[in-house]
């Protein structure tokens, strides 16, 4: 006699946070898969393209953080290892010799023209099996969620269950 298999997910919660993380890290898992002959992972293709699209003002590491959503000790976790490798590097501000930017390097932009196919396949393969509709109507509810400063207001305006 067999036994069942164990449960694969946390269907039955009616946590939205960790219905949202677990979609997160699946999503993550399958970018990385396709993405692993470019030697980046998605975390550090998405870093490297955010400083990129950013080079004509370079953020700080507590920029790059607000702007990603992230705690700054998690961006810093992600930022040594493409500082190690010469992919980014810490900056001075000619204006302002405290304010550090992180800059993409030439080997960090050949990281990215190499990854950004492997990123592209990994896209459409999401899009061609959610529908590209439900994929957009996903991603404005994410981004919605992610950006809209009324969401930490209203969290901010009733921190707990005794106030009403």
């Amino acid at each position: 006699m067999t036994e069942p298999d164990p449960p694969t997910t946390c269907l039955g919660s009616p946590c939205i946070v960790a219905a949202t993380r677990a979609a997160a890290r699946r999503l993550t898992q399958l970018y990385d898969e396709i993405m692993a002959p470019s030697g980046l992972r998605m975390t550090q293709y998405h870093l490297l393209s955010e400083v990129d699209r950013r080079s004509s003002a370079p953020p700080t590491v507590g920029e790059l953080a607000a702007i990603l959503t992230m705690e700054r000790s998690a961006l810093g976790q992600t930022l040594r290892p493409l500082e190690r490798d010469g992919l980014v590097e810490m900056s001075r501000d000619p204006h302002d010799g405290r304010r550090r930017p992180i800059v993409l390097t030439e080997d960090g932009r050949r990281s990215i023209a190499v990854a950004r196919p492997y990123w592209a396949m990994a896209h459409e393969k999401f899009e061609l099996y959610f529908g590209i509709r439900a994929m957009t109507e996903l991603r404005t509810t994410l981004r919605g969620i992610a950006e809209d400063p009324e969401l930490s207001r209203s969290f901010v305006a009733n921190p707990g269950p005794n106030h009403s």
